[in-house]
């Protein structure tokens, strides 16, 4: 195994924790449908806007129509405001981490599937990418994990080797999209799993942890 060299993170699920039921079931309220409905609507495009095929008065355009209501300016700008939110949940244990991998000379990263709102939200966020030196997002390039050319971008962007970037994900299809693509990998769980079964395997600075 090669000398880990940068580590490329995911956001949903790694860099922020997944959105509370309870997030969906404002969307849902304000849309007059049951939370499982909206579960199902809000999935059944999400790949052409991440990968930014569909812009946001599209997509949330077709939801709403196939939820029975009609979208306007108001609704769609609350709509926004919502997604936008549904993953603003950071782990802030993850985000000192790779702000501490940067300071010790590890490249950072971030690669996710994400829409062109949350895209605009994370880099006006005061900061917030200042932990990387390089981010993917798929609506800025029109293509989705796990699709080759998009681990690519990535490793081209902190400059090692595949082999010498290790990537986080949620999913175990981006996991082996990533290792078919020559990248290490792992699927990740929780910030306390993968300080006990992973931290110590790629020979990474680790912040102290609190007693």
């Amino acid at each position: 195994m090669s000398q880990v060299k940068a580590v490329i993170f995911d956001f949903g699920g790694v860099l922020c924790f997944h959105p509370t039921d309870e997030k969906y079931a404002r969307i849902a309220a304000l849309l007059g449908i049951e939370t499982n409905r909206l579960y199902e609507l809000f999935w059944e495009n999400r790949i052409d806007y991440d990968s930014g095929k569909l812009d946001a008065p599209t997509y949330w355009g077709r939801l709403t129509r196939m939820a029975g209501k009609q979208l306007d300016e108001s609704l769609l700008n609350t709509l926004l405001d919502h997604e936008v939110h549904l993953w603003d949940n950071y782990d802030w244990r993850v985000l000192d981490w790779a702000r501490h991998l940067r300071e010790q000379g590890i490249r950072t990263a971030i690669l996710s599937n994400l829409t062109p709102v949350l895209g605009a939200a994370l880099r006006a966020e005061p900061d917030f990418l200042e932990r990387f030196d390089h981010v993917t997002f798929s609506c800025e390039l029109g293509i989705v994990k796990p699709q080759a050319a998009i681990y690519h971008d990535a490793v081209r962007g902190v400059g090692v080797a595949p082999d010498q970037a290790l990537f986080l994900d949620d999913k175990p299809e981006n996991v082996e999209g990533a290792i078919a693509a020559g990248l290490q990998a792992e699927v990740y769980t929780t910030w306390e799993t993968f300080l006990e079964r992973s931290a110590g395997r790629y020979g990474l600075p680790m912040l102290l942890q609190s007693p």
